[in-house]
C-alpha cells in the first residue's frame, strides 16, 4: 500500500461485517456517542437504517486488497472493529472458503492497520471478536473436571471456525508485538497495531432470529415457545456452555476499546455472564410459556462440537484489567431482555 499524506484524508473508524446484528448495534452505539467518522463495510448492501450514521457505506470484500488500498488512500483510520467472518456452521461445509475469509481477510486488515499506524504515527486499535470455539476440551470428563477455563488452556479447537479464530488471535499478537521484527524500519512505539481481542461465549440476542449456529439452541427454545411450536433441542439437557447477551457483548467491546493500554496485561480476554445447562434454559422457558413443547433430541455431530467447549470460562482478567461487568445475569437476561422482546416480536 502506498502512503498518502494524512492531511488529504478523512478521519475514519472502520466497521467490517456492518450488516450483522453486532454491526448494527455497534454502529448505533458509536453514532449515539457522537462518532461521525464511521465507515461501514459488508459484502451485502449496507442496511438503509445505518447509512445516515456513516461517513461512508461500502459494499465490498475484506479479501479485496485493492479495496483496502483505496481505504488507506482516502482515510486516516484510528480504529478497526473487525466483525466480518464466515460463521461456524458454514465454515464446516466449506473450510477452505472459511480460511480465506476468516484468516486471509484478517491478515489484509491487520496490514491495513499497520500501514495506517505507520502513516499517521498513532497506534491503530484493532478490535477482534474471537470465540469460545477456539477451545477443545478433549473429552466430557476433561470438560467436567476443568471448571472455569482460562485464556491459555485447552486450545485445540475441533472446528474450522475455531481454528481460524485461534490463528487470528496469534496473528493479532504478532502484528502488535513482533511485526517485521528483523526489518530496519520496523514500526516502534506509537506507530503500531494495538490489537485487542475478546473471546466471546455464546451470544444470545432478542432481535435476531436464530440461524442454526452451534450455540443457538437457547434462543431457538424461546422463539419456538413464543410461536407455539414444538422444539427438539439438538443437545442433551445436561449440556453446559457460557453465554452473554448481545447488549453486554457490544458494551464489552467498546469498554475494551476505550481502556487505557497501560492497564491491559493481555491481548486476548475471556468474558462470560452465565452458564446454564440446556435443561435449565428449558425450565426457564417453560416457566414463561406454560404451553411450551420442548424436548431433547441430540444431534451427534453438533453435540460433539458443543461438548468440546468449556462449561465455563474464567474472565477474571477482563474484570480486573478493564472493568468488564455484564448487566445481565441469567435471570435478568431472560426476564428483562429475552422474554419480553421476543414475546413482543411475535405479538406484532
Amino acid at each position: 500500500m502506498t502512503t498518502t499524506p494524512a492531511t488529504s484524508r478523512h478521519a475514519g473508524t472502520l466497521v467490517t461485517g456492518a450488516n450483522g446484528e453486532f454491526g448494527h448495534g455497534l454502529i448505533r452505539t458509536l453514532y449515539d456517542a457522537g462518532r461521525r467518522d464511521l465507515i461501514a463495510l459488508d459484502v451485502r448492501e449496507i442496511d438503509a437504517s445505518l447509512r445516515p450514521m456513516c461517513r461512508e457505506a461500502i459494499v465490498g470484500d475484506i479479501t479485496d486488497a485493492a479495496l483496502l488500498s483505496r481505504l488507506h488512500a482516502n482515510y486516516e483510520i484510528h480504529s478497526i472493529f473487525h466483525l466480518a467472518a464466515l460463521l461456524s456452521t458454514r465454515s464446516e461445509f466449506n473450510p477452505e472458503a472459511a480460511h480465506e475469509v476468516n484468516v486471509v481477510g484478517t491478515v489484509h486488515l491487520l496490514k491495513l492497520a499497520a500501514d495506517e499506524a505507520a502513516s499517521h504515527g498513532s497506534p491503530v486499535k484493532f478490535m477482534f471478536p474471537s470465540s469460545i470455539a477456539v477451545y477443545g476440551m478433549g473429552s466430557l470428563e476433561t470438560k467436567e473436571q476443568a471448571g472455569a477455563v482460562g485464556e491459555d488452556q485447552y486450545l485445540e479447537p475441533t472446528t474450522m471456525y475455531g481454528c481460524n479464530k485461534l490463528a487470528c488471535e496469534h496473528l493479532g499478537r504478532y502484528y502488535a508485538r513482533h511485526y517485521r521484527q528483523l526489518a530496519r524500519d520496523r514500526p516502534r512505539g506509537s506507530g503500531r497495531v494495538d490489537f485487542r481481542c475478546i473471546r466471546f461465549p455464546g451470544v444470545i440476542s432478542a432481535f435476531t432470529l436464530p440461524s442454526g449456529g452451534t450455540s443457538d439452541y437457547a434462543p431457538e427454545m424461546i422463539h419456538a415457545a413464543a410461536k407455539g411450536e414444538a422444539y427438539a433441542c439438538f443437545v442433551r439437557d445436561d449440556t453446559r456452555i457460557p453465554f452473554v447477551t448481545m447488549p453486554d457483548a457490544i458494551e464489552a467491546l467498546l469498554r475494551l476499546h476505550d481502556a487505557d493500554a497501560k492497564g491491559l496485561m493481555r491481548t486476548v480476554y475471556n468474558i462470560t455472564a452465565f452458564a446454564p445447562s440446556a435443561g435449565e434454559v428449558a425450565s426457564i422457558v417453560r416457566r414463561h410459556f406454560r404451553s411450551a413443547d420442548l424436548s431433547f433430541r441430540p444431534d451427534v455431530e453438533r453435540q460433539g462440537i458443543v461438548d468440546s467447549w468449556p462449561a465455563d470460562v474464567d474472565d477474571s482478567a477482563a474484570r480486573h484489567d478493564w472493568g468488564f461487568q455484564p448487566r445481565h445475569n441469567l435471570n435478568a437476561a431472560f426476564e428483562e431482555y429475552l422474554i419480553p422482546n421476543i414475546r413482543a416480536h411475535y405479538a406484532e
